[in-house]
């Protein structure tokens, strides 16, 4: 039997974050253990993860950041110059450079997770894949496809894509689906129940930091004069600020600094206390328990992050655009404080997520491959869309 072909269209940068791309990464290396071949296409921007990709053994091509965009017209036109500017392309080209990417053979999958395509992008790509995948959670654009994954938990996540989707395509809804690395369900076999009290903590504000909260955070905890607390700071290779951060981790006593840490989930199972942003590091953290000070750098992770503290998962602070050292100051000398409220975080936190995730969602897509065709749309046509409600 021929191995199934899977291409992954997503991208990594300084503005959009490292997160679509690692968890893509980790969705491949499900199906790569199930025989898989899977390849990643990734357009050159700033911060970009190609070498990353290529370091863990998928085959990477890159698609060029055009020098200048047009300007969009048409009643889309708002729209596209938004999904421009995160794309480095207009969406026809994007999709044609794809297709070149793509090669000649016909695939089984093309997974999709990117903030600036929708059904348009996805109807042309149709002629290349046998099923198409999107991975996403904004609900606000339509998708031509057969499976959808949203791993955040929102309030109102039944009704959310209503109207955005293909009548027959399959939907995975839910934390049940986060996409989690191998490392962190065998950490969860052995993990500790925490007790509240804080020794450690860990901060980590994504791969790329726009906004500079771990100085922030320094900062406070600087002032704090947390002697007898240790500290991890994690960033990513994409963050403009690294060695400043680093500089300020080697003159401030008890703080280790880690650029790109390949131990994450160890580093999560040691911390008492974590701060970070929301997005697919709030679900690692919350996989293993970690009560989490939680902040948000964009509009897109306000709603599933507001509806996870309405849980009481984790301890939301707001957006970094109002945040300062005495915000992190005082909610975090009230955490430490607090040994019962930090046990309560983490124990509701344990609750949301589900022990299998990865695993689900691998096994979803090679179920595909073992029905029959003639139950999905043939090869190259597009399902039909619901009426919007």
């Amino acid at each position: 039997m021929n191995p199934l072909r899977v291409i992954f269209r997503t991208d990594a940068s300084i503005r959009i974050g490292i997160g679509h791309v690692m968890r893509c990464m980790t969705l491949a290396n499900a199906l790569r253990e199930r025989g898989a071949e899977c390849r990643f296409i990734c357009r050159e921007h700033e911060g970009n993860l190609l070498e990353q990709i290529r370091q863990r053994g998928f085959d990477a091509y890159g698609l060029p950041v055009a020098a200048e965009l047009a300007e969009p017209t048409g009643s889309d036109a708002k729209q596209d110059q938004t999904q421009s500017a995160w794309l480095g392309s207009d969406w026809a080209t994007d999709a044609a450079q794809t297709k070149v990417g793509a090669g000649e053979t016909v695939l089984d999958w093309v997974i999709v997770d990117h903030y600036a395509l929708d059904a348009r992008w996805e109807r042309a790509i149709r002629p290349i894949c046998k099923r198409l995948m999107v991975i996403d959670d904004l609900a606000d654009r339509p998708h031509d496809c057969d499976v959808l994954l949203d791993q955040n938990s929102y309030r109102d996540q039944d009704q959310r894509y209503q109207g955005l989707l293909p009548k027959q395509c399959k939907t995975l809804l839910g934390p049940a689906y986060v996409l989690l690395r191998p490392e962190f369900e065998k950490a969860k076999q052995g993990l500790r129940t925490r007790d509240g009290i804080v020794k450690r903590v860990l901060v980590f504000f994504g791969g790329s930091d726009p906004k500079n909260q771990t100085r922030t955070v320094l900062a406070a905890l600087e002032r704090m004069n947390t002697l007898d607390i240790s500290i991890d700071v994690v960033v990513g290779h994409s963050n403009p600020n690294r060695h400043s951060i680093q500089e300020l981790c080697d003159q401030l006593p008890s703080v280790t600094y880690h650029c790109n840490a390949s131990n994450m989930a160890e580093l999560i199972v040691n911390a008492d206390l974590g701060i970070g942003a929301g997005g697919s590091a709030m679900w690692e953290r919350c996989y293993l328990g970690l009560p989490t000070i939680t902040v948000v750098f964009a509009e897109n992770q306000v709603r599933t992050t507001e509806d996870v503290a309405q849980l009481g998962a984790i301890e939301y602070l707001g957006s970094t655009d109002s945040l300062g050292e005495d915000d992190y100051e005082r909610v975090i000398s009230s955490l430490i404080a607090n040994p019962q409220r930090l046990k309560q975080i983490s124990d509701a936190a344990m609750a949301l997520v589900q022990k299998k995730t990865t695993r689900l969602v691998a096994d979803e897509i090679l179920s595909f491959q073992q029905q029959s065709s003639a139950s999905y749309p043939a090869h190259g046509t597009s399902p039909t869309f619901e009426a919007p409600t």
